[in-house]
């Protein structure tokens, strides 16, 4: 058994790790300031005596700095989502992000912790030359978003190297699963599709449906996220991915339903792919959800997605009315 503690553990993926550590039978503590999680996705983790929520923003070291006291493993999820109010609101995201980064790292060299593992985000590859992308590519943010997730990245790898802090740096390829987010704004692929589904209404397919997208379970990105832990390996970014990529299409045939199709959003790849072989030799971890298996599971439990807002062609223009503004005039 080990101390842990997860910044974000209130959110989607958060959630699901501090399940299966405590399943693990660790100690675990969240930290969390709600701004993007939900206190329901920790409803079977407060039944375990092992278990405690910490509210709070990682940004404030003043106030995070004593939760940080006897933890032996720590995993940066916390973060602020979503391309569009990244653009509309660039400094909330620097502090989130960036700030908070920074602040949960101080933490945990002060506490010595044994383990650091920061959830990165593929998104800093931007428009990548090669297909599956392995972690050399070239880093092409496209918006705030993604470059204050890897400008986050590069503070870690920054204090592996300067204090020899025991980090590794994971970036995650389009996460998907149970308790995937559903407020914010206009977003991820699932949480649309799936509310249009409960609602009868068609499919929202941006372009024509062929962009394909590496779509990892969240299951497998939480054993990932452990094995990093578990492991000696330190000052590296690896990829995590599903070992395939699927297109929207593909996706819209497994969940079964009308399309309507809007326009391809700039700025976006047509093919997102992970180059996982680094990761397959380093952790000896490898995923083992397929789409189909996937998506055959969130479909078991609609009625989440009744909280999700019902996207129609007319919101989704009014919501990335700045996204085409911006991205548009950057190319």
């Amino acid at each position: 058994m080990v101390n842990v503690l997860v910044t974000g553990g209130s959110g989607f993926i958060g959630s699901h790790l501090v399940d299966q550590l405590l399943t693990e039978g660790h100690t675990v503590t969240a930290v969390d300031n709600l701004a993007c999680g939900s206190d329901t996705n920790l409803a079977a983790a407060r039944k375990n005596p092992n278990f405690r929520l910490e509210i709070a923003d990682v940004a404030d070291l003043a106030t995070i700095a004593p939760l940080f006291k006897g933890v032996d493993w720590v995993f940066h999820l916390a973060a602020l989502a979503d391309i569009v109010p990244s653009i509309q609101q660039p400094l909330p995201y620097h502090r989130a992000n960036v700030d908070g980064t920074i602040a949960v790292l101080e933490a945990s060299r002060a506490a010595g912790v044994k383990r650091f593992v920061y959830a990165a985000s593929s998104s800093c590859y931007g428009i990548p030359d090669a297909y599956p992308t392995p972690e050399a590519a070239d880093k092409r943010p496209m918006y705030p978003y993604a470059l204050t997730k890897y400008v986050g990245e590069q503070y870690v790898m920054h204090w592996a190297q300067t204090y020899q802090m025991p980090a590794l740096s994971l970036r995650f390829f389009n996460v998907y699963g149970p308790r995937a987010r559903t407020n914010g704004t206009y977003g991820a692929v699932f949480g649309v599709f799936l509310a249009q589904k409960l609602a009868g209404k068609p499919y929202t397919v941006v372009g024509d449906g062929t962009q394909t997208r590496d779509f990892t379970y969240v299951t497998d990105v939480v054993q990932a996220v452990i094995a990093a832990a578990k492991s000696d390996a330190v000052g590296l970014c690896m990829n995590v991915g599903s070992g395939n990529t699927y297109s929207v299409n593909r996706l819209v045939e497994l969940l079964g339903g009308p399309v309507t199709y809007i326009p391809k959003r700039p700025g976006e790849p047509d093919c997102t792919f992970a180059d996982t072989s680094l990761i397959r030799k380093v952790l000896d971890w490898a995923p083992k959800i397929p789409l189909e298996d996937g998506v055959t599971a969130m479909l078991r439990d609609l009625d989440y997605w009744k909280a999700a807002p019902v996207w129609t062609p007319d919101t989704i223009r009014e919501a990335t009315a700045d996204w085409f503004q911006y991205l548009g005039a950057s190319r």
